[in-house]
């Protein structure tokens, strides 16, 4: 019996009071007024979920309850792309002397609560004293693996400057609920620029909702950054839908893809939400990215399969898809790597 996800459906019940400020306004094309939609509708029933904590019970694979790693420091970079794995959905990109840093969790649990709830297995491949000054946090959405409060009011608190949130609309509240002022909400195709670098909130496929009655009340997407030295995806969570194709139809090519292989089991629940490697592998090829990486894995058990499972998946579909290795890769917990 796997008691990690026994634990987290009594998290998810007892976070039905927890919620976050959800946007009100007129009705978009991605918002009916009411909550915000993905282009193809995706749609889960309560019986669904008794399902999937049901088979939780009796297919998930165990995980290791610890693995130790050796933390590592960032080596210096002013110049071209560089790119460091934190953990989970955590990266530290570095581009031309700008630091950006994803989705950062630095916190043991991805959770309403640090008492239960899915924990890390191993510890943050970078300490948060030793990351450098960040310039740009980039939220994909609200779920809590992806917007840790904690950790934003640490890499605030630790810096003169406070970096610059970009998050989808309707997550400025919370941010503000934080304390943190410098932030900005942002909607699919709008762009924030900073000399010369532009970010822009595109298209994904997901959902959001840190409890029960705030679900699709936020906005979730992905980022494309324009830089000097080519352009950077960050996919952030998503499912496989067209949006791939769009993006690099629109912008062209991408130096570098950080793109989910993890938490996809099983399909029948979690394709709406979570790339499998198979997918992986197909957006690198319509992004037309250069080089991609392979995050969300590794850190937090989210999901049925094994702890290796995603790595030994992406070889066979790197292999069915033609994709030499030394263009998608994944990194080591704290592994920085400078692209060409």
């Amino acid at each position: 019996m796997n008691r990690y996800f026994v634990i987290t459906l009594i998290v998810v019940l007892l976070a039905g009071c927890v919620a976050a400020p959800g946007y009100r306004g007129d009705p978009m094309s991605n918002f009916n007024g009411k909550v915000f939609v993905n282009r193809t509708p995706m749609v889960k029933s309560p019986t669904d979920m008794i399902k999937l904590g049901w088979g939780s019970l009796t297919i998930a694979e165990k995980w290791p309850s610890w693995i130790e790693i050796t933390q590592q420091e960032v080596p210096a970079s002013d110049s071209g792309i560089s790119v460091t794995y934190i953990n989970h959905s955590t990266l530290l990109i570095q581009v031309d002397g700008l630091n950006i840093l994803t989705d950062p969790i630095y916190s043991k649990r991805a959770s309403p609560f640090q008492w239960a709830g899915p924990a890390r297995v191993h510890a943050p491949g970078v300490a948060m004293e030793d990351l450098p000054d960040i310039d740009v946090i980039l939220i994909s959405h609200n779920h809590y693996d992806h917007l840790d409060e904690q950790t934003l009011r640490d890499l605030v608190s630790r810096q003169d400057k406070e970096p610059l949130i970009l998050a989808g609309i309707g997550n400025g509240l919370l941010f503000d609920g934080l304390g943190l002022s410098n932030h900005r909400d942002l909607n699919w195709n709008d762009h924030h620029t900073m000399g010369d670098f532009i970010f822009t909130f595109t298209e994904c496929r997901h959902r959001s909702g840190r409890g029960l009655v705030d679900q699709m009340k936020t906005l979730w997407g992905s980022f494309v950054i324009e830089t000097p030295s080519g352009n950077i995806y960050f996919a952030g969570d998503t499912g496989y839908d067209v949006h791939f194709t769009d993006a690099g139809e629109t912008f062209g090519e991408f130096e570098l893809a950080l793109l989910p292989i993890g938490a996809y089991e099983p399909r029948w629940f979690m394709a709406d939400v979570h790339l499998n490697p198979d997918e992986a592998a197909r957006a690198h090829k319509e992004l037309n990215a250069k080089q991609s990486v392979g995050i969300h894995a590794g850190t937090f058990q989210l999901t049925y399969e094994a702890i290796d499972q995603p790595l030994e998946d992406l070889a066979d579909a790197l292999d069915e898809h033609g994709i030499a290795e030394d263009d998608f890769w994944v990194l080591a917990v704290g592994e920085t790597r400078m692209l060409p």
